[in-house]
């Protein structure tokens, strides 16, 4: 999203995750602005009972965590790395000056924190009203135009999980499945080998 020779000139680093580490925790105060440069991460929350709750799936280009670094409020949810990851981070101090010194950076990232209101009021919309079907093929459209899924004969290969499915739209893991399969009879999706298409 923001050039990576800006971000190094701001005092950037680059620091490599393995799968399932925690870059930050919920709870605690933000002290880094986070690119990342390869790899896949998730903020996630767990209820009472253990179950999870993804807040979003981020990939490369892709920047996460700023909202509490902005209010200077503790982070409401963890950052957990799904796939090995490099990302470059950047100290708060320093990714506040640089927006004041680049105001088109500070209107990228206005632009892009909208987008993600947009799609948790989209999502709490479908949460609330609408069927399993509706919400996962919601899921799907929004995810393909957001996150670069890859086109091939088959369609838009979707890059989550069914666990994903079901974490990011409040459903559990066999009404994804259940949902998949009707909406793969009614056409709207493709599977093969277990991989679903759009």
């Amino acid at each position: 999203m923001i050039a990576i020779e800006l971000l190094e000139k701001y005092g950037a680093v680059q620091k490599n995750f393995t799968k399932t580490a925690v870059i930050f925790k919920e709870g605690k105060l933000p002290a880094y602005y986070f690119q990342i440069l390869s790899g896949e991460v998730k903020m996630n929350n767990y209820n009472d009972d253990g179950r999870e709750f993804i807040q979003g799936i981020f990939y490369k280009n892709q920047s996460f965590g700023e909202p509490p670094l902005f209010l200077n409020q503790n982070y409401p949810a963890s950052a957990v790395v799904v796939e090995d990851a490099e990302i470059l981070c950047v100290p708060k101090e320093s990714f506040m000056k640089l927006l004041n010194e680049n105001p088109a950076i500070s209107i990228k990232i206005i632009e892009n924190l909208a987008q993600r209101l947009y799609y948790k009021s989209v999502m709490a919309a479908e949460i609330s009203t609408h069927e399993p079907e509706h919400r996962v093929l919601r899921l799907i459209d929004y995810a393909i135009a957001n996150f670069n899924f890859k086109k091939d004969s088959n369609g838009y290969l979707i890059n989550f999980t069914r666990q994903q499915i079901g974490d990011l739209s409040g459903l559990r893991v066999e009404t994804v499945i259940r949902a998949i399969k009707s909406l793969e009879k009614k056409g709207e999706l493709k599977i093969i080998n277990r991989k679903v298409y759009r």
